[in-house]
């Protein structure tokens, strides 16, 4: 039986979508980025086959937001850097005996449990990396590695192809996961826009 764990970082809301500042006032930016939060959590609560979430983050509120759903939390500390800090968070999982972490991160609004469930049932065999990426091919939008800690972490600009090369480098069975879903973040205003035509859509259809 795998013990997965999902491993959730998250920015400080202040400093959050920044790149929306032309179309999203300060005050709606944290409230997108608390929203969406509240939506993967959630999501992930939904797949009965994740044992846990850890958050990692220097917001308080985003912890806060985070135990109110059952997750784990740890405070990021020092020089704010993501690959080292999903490193730590990826040694504390691997303290408690899980065998596999999923690294998502908190602005996939229309992420749902068929994702989830999906990339961890491709993710079956011992020493394995699933990748979902962007709808640019550049960002990893989703990360399944097992055990925790086969590769490490190479997030930023060009993060997918860094993650491929380092799994194959590691001779890990890599498996690639596509879904239109996954592949929405909101950073740019094109994606917000995108994002709230499909809202529009949807809340049209009901």
């Amino acid at each position: 039986m795998m013990s997965i764990w999902a491993i959730i970082p998250v920015k400080p809301f202040n400093r959050a979508k920044s790149r929306l500042s032309s179309v999203l006032t300060p005050a709606e930016r944290q409230e997108l980025a608390e929203s969406m939060l509240r939506h993967v959590l959630q999501t992930i609560r939904d797949v009965p086959q994740v044992m846990g979430t850890l958050v990692i983050s220097r917001d308080g509120k985003a912890l806060s937001i985070a135990r109110e759903y059952g997750a784990r939390t740890v405070v990021e500390s020092g020089a704010p850097e993501l690959n080292d800090a999903l490193m730590r968070a990826t040694q504390v999982v691997a303290r408690w005996k899980g065998s596999a972490a999923l690294i998502l991160p908190a602005d996939l609004p229309l992420l749902a449990p068929e994702d989830i469930a999906c990339i961890l049932e491709m993710g079956q065999m011992e020493r394995t990396v699933v990748i979902a990426t962007d709808q640019h091919h550049d960002g990893t939008n989703a990360l399944f590695v097992r055990p925790p800690g086969l590769i490490s972490y190479a997030y930023g600009a060009g993060s997918y192809q860094r993650h491929l090369d380092m799994a194959r480098l590691v001779g890990a069975e890599v498996k690639l996961y596509e879904s239109q879903r996954l592949m929405l973040d909101i950073d740019m205003p094109d994606d917000l826009a995108a994002y709230q035509e499909l809202v529009r859509f949807h809340n049209g259809r009901k």
